[in-house]
């Protein structure tokens, strides 16, 4: 037997499986199925988009603000949501430090 082989298909098979685990992680973290949608960045980034579409340039702290009279939401949360919208190029941030709706 090739123990040099072996090893090397043990490895590979290892980090498959750590890379599996990870887009799973990211799965569950994106559409939970253990809690409430209330907790669900999806959930929250469609709040996000809501106060976005009425005003379509806000800085951070007055998008928190604006946020908080929708539904309340922890900031790493809103964190959280605009990292996922700026990654399917819903929102940018622009120089002055303001979130941008994309067109």
């Amino acid at each position: 037997m090739n123990w040099k082989r072996v090893w090397t298909f043990y490895w590979l098979i290892h980090l498959f499986v750590v890379r599996y685990l990870r887009i799973q992680k990211t799965i569950i973290m994106l559409l939970p199925d253990n809690i409430n949608p209330q907790n669900c960045i999806y959930y929250n980034g469609a709040l996000v988009l809501k106060v976005m579409q009425q005003k379509k340039k806000l800085p951070l702290c007055e998008l928190y603000v604006q946020i908080q009279k929708e539904s309340p939401m922890s900031f790493s949360i809103l964190i959280l949501c605009l990292d996922w919208l700026y990654l399917i190029n819903a929102v940018v941030l622009n120089k002055k430090g303001e979130v941008v709706l994309c067109s």
